[in-house]
């Protein structure tokens, strides 16, 4: 289903970005409007990471704080868009509830979406005025990313027309998703972001339908390089997260301080 354009911006058949298109308010002074700050947190609980988005994009509004990039890995969770339908979590609560995997409702833009350890969650922090930039350029920069990760990692992925974030044999009869992409703007600022499958045990998304599209195939960089099978780990998910981060910030063009 090709993109279509909304009230609050543009989506499509799983939609990728949710705004809010209130203009923002400076407080204080842009240490460094340029440069991105990538962190790297670990494993974070999802709600706690979504509260620390929350507080940056309000930093970021006051001027308080340079442009952010939070890296992370997520404990299992589901994840619903405002909009999304739950019908296409496909295990029961029982069974969700046996495994210990929260489901949580989010104002992002999309369709439900599973992180999970062995999975690179990437949270860009960005005042996209204050770069010049609109927020189709910024989704496009995020794919970029995103590819340029896959490629590094020894994993060839491309864009999709129609279907945002990241997949692999986009020509084939049956394209494989490596990545998601699900924002939103909120007074000029992103918050949300990516998802990249590193290490990720690809079972857990027999859970839903990713993205709000059955039959869609995950996969991730350890099944495309035939590694597979071994357990989802940590390690693997910040060697990308350390790539993804120079990428993502040569795609914007913006200088990149590491912490």
């Amino acid at each position: 289903m090709p993109a279509r354009q909304g009230p609050h911006g543009w989506s499509c058949y799983g939609a990728d970005v949710a705004v809010d298109l209130l203009v923002p308010e400076r407080i204080g002074i842009d240490p460094d409007p340029q440069t991105i700050v990538a962190r790297w947190l670990g494993r974070v609980g999802y709600r706690e990471a979504h509260a620390l988005q929350k507080r940056l994009v309000d930093d970021r509004v006051a001027g308080l704080i340079a442009d952010q990039l939070v890296l992370l890995e997520h404990d299992a969770v589901l994840t619903l868009g405002r909009g999304s339908d739950p019908v296409h979590i496909l295990a029961s609560p029982d069974e969700l509830a046996r495994r210990g995997i929260e489901v949580i409702r989010v104002e992002r833009g999309g369709e439900v979406t599973y992180h999970g350890p062995g999975q690179l969650v990437a949270y860009p922090i960005v005042a996209l005025a204050r770069r010049g930039m609109l927020i189709r350029p910024f989704v496009r920069a995020l794919e970029s990313a995103l590819v340029e990760t896959c490629s590094a990692l020894g994993v060839r992925a491309e864009r999709r027309d129609g279907h945002p974030g990241c997949w692999c044999d986009v020509e084939g009869s049956a394209p494989r998703k490596i990545g998601a992409l699900g924002l939103r703007v909120e007074r000029g600022v992103t918050y949300h972001g990516i998802a990249l499958n590193v290490t990720a045990d690809l079972r857990d998304f027999e859970l839903i339908d990713p993205c709000g599209m059955p039959g869609v195939r995950s996969t991730s960089i350890a099944a495309e390089r035939g590694d597979a099978g071994g357990p989802p780990t940590t390690a693997s998910v910040e060697h990308a997260g350390s790539v993804f981060g120079r990428a993502f910030a040569n795609a914007i063009g913006a200088p990149l301080e590491v912490h």
